[in-house]
């Protein structure tokens, strides 16, 4: 959940973390029970990623690139299309006909997100921000995450401040939930 190090070092290895959990979930054949633990776990992942970008790397990028709105504007819309498909597979379960399409629709989007960031968002962040910004953003990412919902939440807004101020509350339910449930935890 916290690696360590400046605000790209951190969701670059997120973005690893989750490209794993794809790598499980497309190793196991069609309709394996643990396809759906994989896809939990990358999706408690992409949320907790997601809702700490949200609150804190976006606005940088407003503030320091050029571009950074139309960016950000960018960068969320993504966001929003990847929560919904979260949301869409939560009621699926691997078995279901429905879970192979949307999982490939989710691993298509974020994937192109991840590359669109790693490629053209972060070298140009890199480049805007004094190293102890991205090391100041790293360590608000990390903190962030550590209370940050685990479950999708379409509805929610995505934009400071109220994300900041919803996100611990929606965050200890969804890890309430989690709990009781047994989500995200491998047998």
């Amino acid at each position: 959940m916290g690696h360590g190090g400046n605000v790209i070092d951190e969701l670059v290895t997120d973005h690893r973390e989750v490209e794993e959990f794809f790598g499980r979930i497309e190793a196991l054949p069609a309709g394996d029970k643990d396809r759906k633990v994989h896809a939990d776990e990358a999706a408690i992942e992409l949320v907790r990623h997601s809702v700490a970008e949200e609150a804190y790397l976006y606005p940088a990028v407003r503030e320091h690139l050029v571009n950074g709105n139309t960016v950000a504007d960018r960068e969320i819309e993504d966001h929003a299309r990847a929560e919904q498909l979260m949301k869409d597979l939560e009621s699926c379960e691997a078995g279901d006909p429905e879970f192979d399409r949307i999982v490939g629709e989710l691993m298509d989007e974020v994937r192109s997100h991840i590359a669109d960031e790693e490629q053209n968002l972060f070298p140009q962040l890199r480049a805007a921000c004094p190293p102890e910004t991205l090391d100041e953003l790293g360590e608000k990412v990390r903190r962030a995450k550590k209370v940050a919902p685990t479950r999708p939440h379409p509805s929610t807004p995505s934009e400071p401040p109220a994300n900041k101020l919803l996100a611990p509350g929606v965050g200890l339910i969804d890890r309430v939930r989690d709990a009781l449930t047994g989500r995200g935890k491998h047998d």
